[in-house]
């Protein structure tokens, strides 16, 4: 049934990846590395790549994380807790601090965004 939703909707997204609170906002491809691990109440747009660098070492993400579409983050890096990554981004080097919004090819922070429950 895993296999036949993600083939329909266009997602390749292994068991035991997500911790629980995934929110799948668009249907459209979503492809997940069967050695990433994400937190609790993450949100994820369409297009989005997580995936394993050349060292197969692949991606950690905090709680509350919000993935923007078309968002590609891979190698071994880890990403901190309410991190919102803008769309089109590519995230190949580690944002441990929380709470920050990062963008841009290659990711940089821009803002402190504060409490993932208080955002506007």
């Amino acid at each position: 049934m895993h296999h036949y939703f993600g083939i329909r909707l266009g997602f390749s997204i292994p068991i035991n990846v997500f911790d629980y609170g995934l929110r799948i906002n668009h249907y459209g491809t979503i492809v997940v590395n069967t050695k990433a691990r994400i937190g609790k109440w993450c949100d994820i747009h369409a297009c989005v790549n997580i995936g394993e660098s050349l060292d197969k070492k692949a991606p950690c993400l905090g709680d509350n994380c919000w993935i923007g579409p078309g968002a590609k983050l891979f190698g071994g890096i880890t990403i901190g807790n309410g991190v919102m990554i803008g769309a089109g981004s590519v995230v190949n080097k580690s944002f441990t601090e929380n709470n920050i919004t990062i963008v841009g090819v290659p990711a940089r922070k821009i803002k402190d965004t504060g409490d993932p429950y208080h955002r506007v």
